[in-house]
């Protein structure tokens, strides 16, 4: 490749510069949160080996109601980004309010579903298989802690929609803020009610619950009182309550690409839910060595999910303002500096691997060994995973959603989960290689997104000609 060439794949000081500040907001966001999540996995890992999988399976759950969260706001942000790239503030208020309403659907089903089915889906993480574990402990501790768990998904559903509009329209900080804030306070309420300091009473994985639930108030509170008084920094939020209703023909635009988006973050969530109970096929030490090789994994996957939201800001913006060329090229050097970075990432998770679960004193030997295997299993994979995340916030950002659900949930369901569950179910390969083996078919899901990509036929304005309110 000449000079020329290689140059197209990276920007100048100023690009860089502008990366970096839609980026670092989120990484600082999301690198205090997961090292937050960390020490609380810590906390209720010294508890013991079957609270720390309880929450371990909770949490999977919760998961999926996350993405669920994630996905139907996002897709609305798809138009956000755009609009706000447009100049059009009014249209940054009717993808707001849509985006409450999808979140409130969301926040219906899944308190209908954990309610009345928690245990029935808990079930299913527990099977023996390992020497670590006791199944009804570990089911009476996951039942315990969901029954308050589920409170705080009121106010993150309602956080999201504030949170997502504020990224979308380039204003990270606040979130960066408001998240910073709740995972601290999250930090401090586990020290004091998980081991009963301050005088307060031991709770045990309970306390870890309440903690949790008070963070995710606090966020809330911070965000939605910010925006709404200071009207001259966050203008698009003025007056967004005023009309509560939508023009259906706003509403089927946008759901148009909305909801494929939605569909796919909750099938992929599902899927790696289900990933998650092929490999606890092989017993309860699985479970925990997973929990606590994730936990870690998440700290230094914020580069993929940071980068990827980058894409879909800054590459949406410019689709929106019709600057193509200008778009296409943003994505290539952005892709290839998330790739950069990553490389250094993986290299240094692999040299620590065997550190992080030394920090889990009174979690069982065999968990501490798996999770160590697989924290350097995934090292390697960690560039895979940014190519990919950088394919699906690319194609987002075009508004091919519908390519996204295919090339993401779709893959998931019908590549990734039947080839690893027929390792696990049909033979007696053992969990390190049936794991390694699992992340590697994502190789072919990275092929198929740069092929894509390159073609340059995700590359589109969706907002040019929007009809009116």
């Amino acid at each position: 490749m000449n000079k020329g060439k290689l140059s197209y794949f990276f920007g100048d000081k100023a690009f860089y510069k502008k990366v970096l500040a839609v980026a670092l907001p989120m990484i600082i966001q999301n690198g205090i949160t997961n090292f937050v999540n960390l020490l609380d996995n810590i906390m209720v890992g010294s508890v013991g080996t079957e609270p720390m999988a309880a929450v371990a399976i909770v949490n999977k759950l919760i998961f999926v109601y996350i993405c669920c969260l994630f996905g139907g706001c996002a897709g609305v942000g798809i138009f956000t980004a755009q609009f706000y790239g447009k100049g059009d503030y009014d249209g940054v208020k009717k993808c707001f309010r849509l985006k409450l309403y999808t979140v409130l659907t969301i926040l219906s089903a899944a308190l209908v579903t954990l309610t009345f089915a928690g245990e029935s889906l808990i079930s299913l993480f527990l099977h023996e298989g390992s020497e670590t574990g006791d199944l009804a402990l570990t089911l009476e501790y996951a039942k315990e802690y969901l029954s308050i768990i589920v409170i705080g998904l009121i106010p993150q559903a309602i956080s999201e929609c504030y949170a997502g509009t504020l990224r979308e329209t380039q204003h990270t900080a606040l979130p960066m803020a408001a998240g910073a804030t709740a995972v601290f306070t999250n930090l401090l309420l586990n020290y004091i009610l998980i081991f009963g300091n301050f005088g307060a009473p031991a709770l045990g994985i309970k306390g870890a619950a309440i903690a949790t639930v008070t963070s995710k108030f606090i966020e809330f509170f911070i965000i939605a009182i910010t925006v709404h008084v200071r009207k001259d920094k966050y203008p698009f939020f003025v007056g967004a309550y005023r009309k509560v209703t939508l023009s259906l023909s706003f509403v089927s635009n946008v759901l148009k690409k909305s909801l494929p988006l939605l569909v796919n973050e909750a099938f992929w969530a599902s899927g790696t839910a289900a990933m998650a109970y092929c490999y606890s096929l092989r017993g309860l030490a699985v479970v925990a060595g997973y929990n606590i090789s994730t936990t870690v994994t998440d700290i230094f996957n914020i580069v993929a999910l940071a980068f990827g939201n980058a894409i879909a800001i800054i590459v949406g913006n410019l689709l929106g303002a019709n600057k193509m060329d200008e778009a296409k090229r943003s994505d290539a050097q952005l892709i290839v500096f998330a790739v950069i970075i990553s490389i250094g990432l993986g290299a240094i998770l692999f040299a620590f691997a065997p550190f992080f679960p030394l920090l889990y004193k009174n979690t069982a030997e065999e968990a501490k060994q798996l999770a160590t295997s697989f924290l350097r299993i995934y090292s390697v994979y960690l560039v895979i995973n940014v190519v990919a995340c950088s394919c699906y916030f690319t194609l987002r950002a075009g508004g091919k959603t519908f390519i996204t659900f295919l090339f993401d949930s779709v893959f998931m369901i019908c590549v990734n989960f039947p080839f690893t569950f027929v390792l696990a179910y049909f033979t007696d390969m053992p969990i390190v290689p049936l794991y390694a083996l699992s992340l590697s078919i994502e190789i072919i899901k990275c092929v198929m997104g740069i092929i894509f990509i390159k073609s340059g036929k995700w590359m589109q304005n969706i907002v040019k000609e929007e009809p009116a309110p």
